[in-house]
């Protein structure tokens, strides 16, 4: 299989530019890490609008849930009880990156995947056999642990792996695989939430073993990356793979670039201080603004919250339920429009795009809530109304996923040298997870209190990041991972925190490895 250019010159170096059936085999496989992902924001909300699930577990919910059509609907399923159900895996994920940086360090990309897989796979068992809330939360934390490993280590595997030319369309196939379990989560929600004897909700939960059996399987049968088999000490493994990958035995440049890369970093001995350097300033500023301003967008309150919102405002519990099924669907469509195109259009076309979108759909979403339900929280909506609201919802949607969506995960993952990038991927993946856990954890009391203005709220720091990224984030389109300081060192912002002697080094060393 074949695609791209064969070739692509950059700097007076040549780095081979052909997708191999091998190195697209390894990402597809690499990539279903994204299915742990998407499975548990799917399900979790599912399971959270399935009356068994709630009058077993979280009877004061269910009690309120079923009370009488005065009752708030913008407050009936306020419980922090309830969001800690959901919110504690991402608690867990915060925690775990840390560890998971120093796995995906020491032993590799490849093993910190399997330990994704193998502690989500439990965690999937303990749910699906709960008998108590305890249970419950023990094994959202066990998934959550999971999820800390395989976000840390599947964004830079699939970065390292892949040819600078299409460097975002194999990374933004994790996000692919998310969306994909987000709404297989969706379709099994839907076929599960009216089983009779009311344990649809086991079905749900247990059913997440499956991506995490094809995660852990598959990390079995993966090679590592060249840049970390070099870091540890495998050169001629790293240049047997890299070969392998690329399909040509041209391929000097690229792994000359790759041991220099390697040497400096191999003189860093605490990563986690370096990266506090002025010259890792711009690098650094990515990695927590990116997956903050992500989780600010709101996705995952629509995503993981997805029926129990469309309950709230108003829709039957089926029809909620294939509410959530149809933005599965347009969120991994819009996807694949982002693979399509961000090796051809570049990170900040897409990301202005996308995120003038969702500013616009979140601001008509709010006002279309206010005029139905006002600041009571009182009504019901009619059919063409929810038709209504369900399109502008399904606008952001798509807006995000081909925009804020993949290339949260994919910008901090490729813009960081090798001496830095586990710490700077931990850093990303440790903010994007306290954020969703912090969101995951307050939506439903912000939107018992702000009401319509939630909304209003997420399109407000929708303004923030565009022009954020319009002023600070240039474009990396098609540069290689290791040549990233040269992007920075060229903007007219960040140039001075990379000086001229940074700058000057890593040109001069780029010469020396296209002259050995």
């Amino acid at each position: 299989m074949a695609g791209g250019a064969m070739v692509q010159t950059v700097g007076g170096k040549t780095y081979p530019g052909r997708m191999t059936a091998f190195v697209f085999f390894t990402c597809l496989v690499a990539s279903s890490g994204g299915l742990i992902f998407g499975y548990d924001i799917g399900i979790s909300g599912g399971v959270t609008s399935m009356d068994s699930f709630l009058s077993e577990f979280f009877p004061s919910v269910y009690a309120k849930a079923k009370a009488s059509k005065d009752t708030n609907q913008y407050c009936k399923f306020n419980s922090q009880l309830l969001t800690l159900f959901t919110s504690s895996l991402y608690l867990a994920a915060l925690a775990t990156s840390f560890v998971a940086a120093w796995v995906t360090r020491v032993f590799g990309r490849k093993w910190s995947m399997f330990c994704g897989g193998i502690t989500f796979l439990a965690g999937s068992a303990l749910n699906g056999a709960a008998t108590d809330v305890m249970m419950l939360i023990l094994g959202r934390i066990l998934l959550g642990v999971g999820v800390g490993f395989a976000n840390q280590s599947v964004p830079l595997y699939l970065s390292e792996m892949a040819p600078a030319n299409m460097r975002g369309m194999l990374n933004i196939g994790f996000q692919l695989m998310t969306t994909i379990g987000i709404l297989s989560a969706n379709l099994i929600n839907y076929a599960t939430a009216n089983l009779e004897g009311g344990w649809g909700w086991r079905i749900g939960l247990g059913l997440a073993g499956v991506p995490a059996l094809i995660i852990t399987l598959g990390a079995l049968v993966l090679p590592d990356t060249p840049n970390s088999l070099i870091a540890r000490g495998y050169a001629g493994d790293a240049k047997r793979v890299l070969v392998k990958i690329r399909g040509t035995d041209d391929v000097h440049d690229e792994y000359e670039d790759m041991v220099a890369a390697s040497e400096e970093a191999s003189a860093i001995e605490h990563p986690w201080r370096n990266i506090l350097e002025r010259k890792y300033r711009p690098q650094l500023t990515v990695a927590v603004l990116i997956p903050f301003f992500q989780q600010l967008t709101g996705i995952n309150v629509i995503m993981f919250y997805a029926p129990v919102l469309f309950l709230t405002i108003g829709f039957a519990g089926d029809a909620s339920l294939m509410s959530a099924v149809i933005t599965g669907l347009v969120n991994m469509f819009a996807t694949v429009v982002s693979i399509v195109s961000v090796d051809r259009l570049g990170r900040r076309a897409l990301f202005l795009q996308g995120g003038t979108q969702m500013f616009i759909s979140q601001v008509v979403v709010g006002t279309l809530i206010a005029l139905q339900f006002g600041t009571t929280g009182d009504g019901e909506m009619s059919r063409s109304y929810a038709i209504l609201l369900v399109l502008f919802i399904c606008l952001y949607v798509a807006g995000f996923a081909w925009s804020w969506g993949p290339l949260g995960w994919l910008v901090p993952s490729e813009v960081f040298s090798l001496e830095i990038r586990s710490a700077g991927q931990s850093i990303a993946v440790c903010v994007n997870m306290l954020l969703t856990f912090i969101i995951g954890q307050a939506f439903l009391t912000m939107l018992c209190h702000l009401k319509f203005g939630l909304f209003y709220f997420f399109a407000g720091w929708m303004l923030v990041m565009t022009t954020f990224v319009a002023l600070f984030l240039p474009e990396t389109k098609g540069v290689p991972i290791e040549e990233m300081n040269l992007v920075w060192s060229r903007h007219w912002f960040w140039g001075s925190y990379v000086t001229g002697h940074d700058a000057g080094a890593a040109a001069a060393g780029n010469r020396r490895s296209h002259n050995v």
